[in-house]
């Protein structure tokens, strides 16, 4: 008995197959990176599956940051900063978040690594006047500064792209 559609059942397998072949090229790289160790965050709202660029001073020179670097990055600010900065707010002063616009700010600075680095390492306030006890001071022997630039890193990242970060309310929110 022959059936109206048999002439297009193998157009139809070789057009499924094409298309699993296509969608497989596009989820392949961030598969990889995933299994690799890269953060699906990382790879997801901070868009970097490679490397990024971020400013190291204020001369302008920058530092490369690989997508495992900022997962690496990601992790140390999961364990020692989330509890107060839960997706770049701050809890103990809620008016000055991780934001770029609050970190710009800050008296002095606080947009590029070497600024965050040092900012760890002796906390101010905000506007630089006194030591800032709501944030712990990072010594040496408890994150080394390799270790506190991954960290900065991904803050910076964070603040530049990542949805939400820092923000004082999201668009749907009820006031």
């Amino acid at each position: 008995m022959h059936q109206p559609h048999s002439r297009l059942r193998p157009v139809v397998w070789l057009c499924s197959g094409l298309l699993f072949l296509l969608l497989g090229w596009a989820i392949a790289p961030a598969t990889a990176l995933a299994a690799s160790g890269v953060d699906n965050y990382v790879i997801q709202y901070l868009k970097v599956t490679d490397t990024v660029e971020l400013p190291l001073n204020d001369s302008g020179e920058t530092k490369t940051f690989t997508a495992v670097d900022l997962t690496r990055g990601k992790r140390l600010f999961e364990e020692n900063c989330k509890n107060c900065h839960v997706g770049g707010s701050t809890l103990p002063n809620p008016l000055v978040s991780l934001s770029l616009k609050d970190l710009k700010g800050a008296t002095p600075p606080r947009d590029t690594i070497t600024s965050l680095v040092a900012f760890q390492r002796s906390p101010r306030s905000y506007d630089g006047s006194e030591e800032s006890y709501s944030c712990r001071r990072v010594s040496e022997d408890w994150l080394t500064t390799e270790q506190l630039e991954t960290l900065a890193a991904f803050i910076l990242r964070a603040a530049a792209v990542a949805p939400g970060w820092g923000v004082e309310s999201f668009p749907d929110s009820v006031p």
